[in-house]
């Protein structure tokens, strides 16, 4: 029955060839989160092996590949449409090329990958050659063309609760990439005949085993922490930026602060806005900053902002306020977001979708050390997706803190996902993140990635939770990537170099 099931995308051909293989990137999306439907994988990724070994050239193969890779995104990404219809009057062109657009230009990654797999030999050495390539793809995402690595593969196992907390410790090893290596290799496993599969259920055995493992090896939250503030003031994108909403938009924020702080008690030590909370400019407006440490008193006030630097372009801020509305530190954000924040000089539309430029970068990753609080590692929004770029490893922090406005994109998948994003950081950093979204999720997860507490979408309230203590540094925070890529280009170079199916194709009923 399975020789027969992968024999149908051989079948086919032209046109019919990639549209099966769009259909199977769609039906892949559906294991992505918030969906976890992860047993697909188990017929999609064989049918792309299978339209694989049925094409009579590696451009024939990047073609396959591409379309697997374009259904993927087309629907993984469908939410980023929400963004443009917030601001439709200016922007309604966009609506139906925006996404086909991003699922065109991430389907080469995945056109690659096939390419690599398509050269090597059926059975095993394919498999292997496919999730190699799949995973290096994704690594190359990360840096080509400012990066975009959203919905790796390996984010299909963070599934909410007890399960996806054991499945995504191996993270802190190999980081999110070495799970789309594994994911890939067993997805696979229908292709790869008895021996194949039962090598393929010991794996997942150990895996599940190491994560228990791993699991009960996090330190736990002591009962004497400090307390974090979180505050979520589910502003709509609409009305962030409405002038005569102003005054209602800060009061909001500082009557949520209050509250937060007198459930915390005197264990608090710090209050969090998410990005942009603050609807006055912090450099300049001393009263601003005064009303909101009135409020937060003894405990640091981590604010999301808008800044301007010498040259007189904005920057997304991050600001440690102290008693007084003394600025301890700031930090701007370092990965913008293309053509969201600012217009790439090496790609002109012929249209300024970012007036004067856009926001300007800071520098990169770094530790702020406000007295009173635990050194703590700040990331903005979409800064959060990068693996191994989240955190000055030089000067390691005690927890990670990440404020974003996802109010544009609606209560879609996108806020889902980009919170994945974050669960995830936790456990390849081996620290506790604090999350402070405007319309949510807000949330809270300890080093293993298990979550503390939260707040759902499109509410107003506050989190308040006990700091987790950080783990020791883990592996993948120690060498970054080089783990990761080494173990995909080495299971690419097996792939390629080994000439025998060994347990792979199965035989021909």
């Amino acid at each position: 029955m399975i020789a027969h099931l992968l024999s149908l995308p051989r079948r086919l051909a032209g046109w019919r060839a990639d549209l099966l293989a769009a259909l199977a990137g769609v039906l892949t999306a559906a294991a992505l989160p918030p969906v976890h439907a992860i047993p697909v994988l188990l017929l999609t990724l064989p049918c792309l092996l299978g339209l694989i070994g049925a094409c009579r050239s590696v451009g024939q193969a990047f073609r396959r590949g591409w379309w697997f890779g374009f259904g993927l995104n087309l629907f993984g990404l469908y939410w980023v449409t929400e963004a443009i219809l917030v601001e439709a009057e200016r922007f309604w062109w966009l609506v139906p090329l925006a996404v086909p657009a991003l699922a065109a230009v991430i389907g080469v990654f995945s056109g690659v990958a096939a390419m690599g797999a398509r050269v090597a030999a059926e059975g095993l050495p394919r498999v292997l050659a496919l999730a190699g390539a799949w995973t290096l793809m994704d690594l190359g995402r990360q840096f080509i063309l400012t990066g975009f690595p959203w919905n790796p593969l390996g984010s299909v196992w963070e599934v909410p609760g007890g399960f996806g907390d054991m499945m995504i410790q191996p993270a802190a090893l190999a980081s999110v990439h070495g799970l789309t290596l594994a994911t890939v290799l067993l997805g696979c496993a229908p292709v790869l005949g008895v021996r194949g599969r039962v090598l393929c259920a010991a794996a997942l055995a150990l895996w599940c085993g190491s994560g228990v493992l791993a699991l009960n090896a996090a330190p736990k939250v002591s009962a004497t922490a400090a307390r974090v503030v979180v505050v979520q003031g589910n502003v709509p994108q609409g009305q962030k930026w409405d002038r005569s909403l102003v005054d209602s938009i800060f009061d909001r924020y500082l009557a949520l602060t209050a509250e937060g702080l007198r459930e915390a008690g005197p264990r608090a030590v710090a209050v969090i806005w998410p990005e942009t909370a603050s609807p006055y400019h912090l450099q300049t407006d001393a009263g601003a900053r005064e009303a909101i440490t009135a409020v937060t008193g003894d405990a640091i006030a981590l604010i999301g902002g808008v800044r301007y630097g010498p040259e007189g372009r904005p920057r997304n801020t991050l600001f440690a306020l102290a008693a007084g509305g003394t600025i301890l530190q700031l930090y701007d954000k370092a990965h913008l977001v293309p053509f969201g924040e600012y217009q790439p000089d090496w790609l002109q539309v012929g249209v300024q979708l970012v007036p004067g430029g856009g926001f300007a970068p800071g520098p990169g990753p770094t530790t702020l050390t406000p007295p009173g609080i635990p050194p703590v590692g700040p990331m903005i929004c979409y800064e959060v997706i990068f693996p191994g770029q989240v955190a000055d490893e030089a000067n390691r922090p005690d927890w990670l803190v990440n404020v974003t406005n996802d109010a544009w994109f609606g209560n879609s998948a996108g806020p889902r996902q980009h919170l994945a994003a974050v669960r995830m950081r936790a456990v390849e950093e081996g620290l506790p993140i604090v999350r402070a979204a405007n319309t949510g999720i807000s949330a809270v997860f300890d080093s293993a990635g298990r979550e503390v507490s939260r707040l759902g979408m499109n509410q107003t309230g506050v989190v308040v939770a006990d700091l987790p203590p950080p783990s020791r540094p883990t592996v993948f925070s120690r060498y970054g990537l080089i783990l990761p890529s080494a173990l995909a280009f080495t299971v690419l170079l097996y792939g390629l170099a080994t000439r025998h199916t060994a347990v792979g194709t199965p035989k021909k009923s």
